[in-house]
C-alpha cells in the first residue's frame, strides 16, 4: 500500500500512476481495506485509470464491508453521474 502511495504521489522519485496503481491493486487484492478505498478514489476521479463509477463503488463497498468509515461515506456520496 505504501509503495503504491509513494509512486502515486511521486514521493522519493518520479510520479508514476501506472506503478502506483499496480502496487495499490496488489494490496487491495490482499483485502487491505485502505488500498481498496484508494482504488475506489482512483476510479471515482479517473486518476491513473479511466473513470468508472461501478468499479469505484465495488472498491468502496469492499472496504466499507471491512468497517472502513471513510469508504462507507465515499460509497454514500459517490456521484454516479
Amino acid at each position: 500500500l505504501k509503495l503504491g502511495y509513494l509512486y502515486f504521489e511521486g514521493l522519493g522519485g518520479k510520479q508514476d500512476y501506472e506503478e502506483g496503481l499496480k502496487w495499490t491493486r496488489k494490496a487491495a487484492e490482499r483485502n487491505n481495506a485502505q488500498a481498496q478505498h484508494n482504488m475506489g478514489g482512483m476510479y471515482a476521479d479517473g486518476i491513473g485509470v479511466n473513470q468508472n463509477f461501478k468499479k469505484a463503488a465495488k472498491c468502496y463497498r469492499k472496504a466499507a464491508e471491512q468497517g472502513l468509515d471513510q469508504s462507507q461515506h465515499s460509497l454514500g456520496v459517490l456521484d454516479c453521474g
